[in-house]
């Protein structure tokens, strides 16, 4: 798991007015996971078309809204371990560079900021919702894998 159910509870509650309840602490820890991998991913070709064998963090192709959250994530005063979230990605598929030190550190609060960034969507999509369900679920994820 990459955080404690009370931090994705409190990032939920204070991001987004949002409750979670433990089934969608596996969907969030699974969301978190597979767009963690697809930005690094992205970072990887970038990396690659640049001559490096290395990804560095300005390889990462952060969006003007997830540096909004990630700011939002650091104004909430959350820490994230890297431990979970460096184990929850070495059950993905290898990627064929490393990455730097300096972007393994910045994980947790990139992880921090992805969490933010979902609570925000299902904020702007549902305005009225109080807890998701598993269709919203389905909603949101199909949003982020058209603009990921």
């Amino acid at each position: 798991m990459v955080m404690a159910v009370s931090q994705f509870e409190r990032l939920f509650r204070e991001a987004a007015s949002l409750d979670i309840d433990k089934n969608d602490i596996k969907r969030t820890t699974d969301f978190i996971n597979r767009r963690l991998y697809d930005l690094l991913l992205l970072a990887q070709a970038t990396a690659r078309a640049n001559g490096r064998d290395i990804i560095e963090a300005h390889d990462l192709p952060l969006t003007k809204g997830l540096q909004a959250s990630l700011h939002a994530f650091k104004a909430l005063n959350e820490e994230l371990a890297l431990a979970p979230i460096l184990e929850q990605l070495a059950r993905l598929p290898t990627l064929d560079l490393d990455y730097s030190e300096e972007l393994a550190q910045r994980l947790p609060e990139l992880a921090g900021a992805i969490t933010v960034s979902l609570a925000r969507v299902f904020r702007a999509v549902y305005p009225k919702l109080k807890n998701p369900g598993s269709a919203e679920w389905q909603t949101i994820d199909e949003i982020y894998e058209v603009l990921l």
